[in-house]
């Protein structure tokens, strides 16, 4: 089937696969260039990790905000990106992807739809990892209440004792965040050195949370809701009880690219391979966010956004070779504004 086989106005410039932070500014990115665009991803709202596993956490790393939730960052991001009114489809999870011919590029959803494209950009969002859980007798004998892995309304907390496991910006962020909504706060950690941004390491030792150190979990306690936690000393395997109502585990999350893995696309160690254009080693399909992979890569909000502006430039230059790469500033490209400023005109 070649690109006369299909409808003009079923054929998008680039579908973003995934709707997370990187997602929504590649598709709006990709209105600036005016690019016909599509949005698909799994959940069953935009924002990715953001929405659906800490809406409530603040975002303290994204440019122009000294703090955000991560909600609230989602809500303008997509704002942003229906500027340029975007083609949304969501609940809806891409299976398969397919290049027809030099032209097209099929996409097939688990509802058996096929979305044709010209170039897609894989964001991969959070249908690309999840939570690490917790391996440890009698867990799943607990009320989601009481173990968690996501905090999605802080307010649920409120007045519980809450023990924390995790050395990382998430488990560290928790702990500075819930100081005035839980009863009480203790954070436990197999070591001494955490894997935080300094900033939040020194806010969490000052935020009057129980910080123990070197102790990892031993047994839950409590007959459907849990009461208390026991941990041990991994250097002296010395045990100790903790009271405890909620148990919130923040030890990473797991990779898993579930149908992308058989899209012939160049993936190491459960990350999509891509070049400095963001390029995968299939033409036409790039790769931004945390689902890709590069030497130097920085998992970082900031950098995905970055990374997916990239790969939407070279995008373009892709679907039209006599289309720049570099666009020139957003407020001379903007045909949203009516204006387009004259290269040529110098303005003192």
């Amino acid at each position: 089937m070649g690109m006369s086989a299909k409808n003009a106005s079923d054929v998008f410039d680039i579908t973003v696969i995934g709707g997370g932070p990187s997602g929504l500014f590649g598709a709006f990115y990709a209105g600036l260039r005016q690019m016909k665009t599509k949005i698909i991803d799994s959940l069953p709202d935009l924002g990715g990790q953001l929405s659906a596993l800490y809406p409530d956490k603040y975002i303290y790393d994204f440019p122009g905000y000294p703090r955000v939730l991560a909600k609230d960052l989602v809500e303008t991001l997509v704002e942003q990106t229906k500027r340029h009114d975007p083609t949304i489809v969501l609940g809806n999870r891409v299976v398969e992807l397919e290049r027809v011919n030099e032209d097209l590029i099929k996409l097939v959803t688990g509802d058996g739809a096929e979305h044709f494209t010209r170039t897609a950009l894989v964001c991969g969002g959070v249908g690309a990892f999840r939570p690490r859980t917790l391996k440890l007798d009698g867990v799943d004998d607990f009320e989601p209440s009481s173990i968690l892995y996501a905090v999605e309304d802080k307010e649920r907390l409120r007045g519980k004792r809450l023990l924390i496991v995790g050395g990382g910006d998430t488990a560290a962020d928790w702990a500075i965040q819930l100081a005035d909504v839980a009863q009480s706060i203790t954070l436990i950690h197999r070591r001494d050195v955490f894997r935080a941004h300094e900033d939040s390491v020194n806010q969490l030792l000052s935020s009057g949370a129980t910080m123990k150190l070197f102790r990892e979990l031993k047994a839950l306690h409590g007959n459907g809701t849990l009461t208390g936690i026991t941990v041990f000393d991994n250097r002296t395997k010395e045990e100790e009880r903790i009271d405890a109502d909620v148990l919130l585990v923040t030890i990473g999350f797991l990779a898993d690219l579930g149908p992308i893995a058989d899209w012939g696309i160049h993936v190491e160690k459960h990350a999509i391979v891509v070049d400095t254009t963001m390029a995968t080693n299939l033409p036409g399909v790039f790769a931004a966010g945390d689902i890709c992979t590069y030497a130097g890569k920085l998992r970082l909000i900031a950098t995905a956004v970055g990374e997916a502006a990239t790969a939407v430039n070279h995008a373009k230059h892709f679907l039209d070779p006599k289309a720049k790469v570099y666009p020139g500033h957003s407020s001379e490209m903007d045909k949203s504004v009516g204006v387009r400023i004259d290269e040529n005109l110098l303005v003192i």
